[in-house]
């Protein structure tokens, strides 16, 4: 049982919280393994000094969005980690949630592009269609589906809100009716930047390699580790 914080007195004098990096930090009774427990006065956070498993350190966080984004799969990263390959799938999909999205900026120039790629089976394919802005080349959408209209939509949609200067795809017949002739555009050479990050993508995430053994077995973990790799 956690005893109640006021039954601590005395402040720890080399004790750091993991969370705030506040020292204001005291004794708060043991673990069920008996370990020593402290707890944060400023954020109201308990931990310990020495975990046992290694998966509670505060920092696996960190290497987690670092070896996801550096390319690692997810037994690679269970590895290094020491950690299980089940307790990591649940550390990527808590760590996305939190990931907020890029915001959008008005009178900005776009290009879309759609990356191919399958969940489990290669022949049922499905396609990442994202939005990467000109200027900054950073990505602001993304959508994970089937090549239709529908998820097209949902990125287009995103950036006509904007009030885009122009936006840039290829000629691929569906955004001729998501998109109006005042924005849209499908000259040569328009989407070089996106066509680059396409090609970042396939290198960095095995999963998205054209020739490998990787790949993804999950639509929600895919969907995570893009928007770690995108925003993380």
């Amino acid at each position: 049982m956690i005893k109640n914080e006021t039954s601590c007195v005395r402040f720890s004098d080399n004790k750091i919280c993991p969370s705030c990096s506040s020292n204001h930090v005291i004794k708060n009774g043991f673990t069920a393994n008996k370990k020593q427990q402290f707890i944060c006065k400023s954020c109201k956070n308990r931990f310990i000094d020495f975990y046992t498993y290694k998966a509670y350190n505060h920092w696996v966080d960190k290497r987690i969005v670092q070896f996801t984004k550096e390319g690692l799969g997810i037994r690679s990263t269970a590895r290094i980690l020491k950690i299980s390959t089940t307790t990591l799938l649940k550390r990527i999909i808590a760590i996305a949630k939190k990931i907020p999205s890029k915001p959008i900026f008005k009178h900005k120039t776009y290009e879309v592009d759609e990356i191919r790629t399958f969940i489990k089976n290669k022949e049922k394919p499905i396609w990442i269609v994202y939005a990467l802005e000109r200027k900054t080349k950073q990505v602001v959408n993304f959508s994970i589906g089937r090549r239709t209209k529908r998820t097209l939509q949902y990125v287009t949609n995103t950036l006509l809100l904007s009030n885009p200067k122009t936006i840039y795809t290829d000629k691929l017949v569906h955004y001729k009716s998501l998109l109006n002739n005042v924005v849209h555009n499908t000259k040569p050479f328009g989407t070089n930047h996106i066509e680059r990050k396409n090609l970042s993508l396939r290198t960095h995430l095995k999963r998205l390699n054209r020739k490998t053994i990787c790949f993804s077995r999950s639509f929600i973990l895919l969907q995570c580790v893009l928007r770690i790799y995108f925003w993380g």
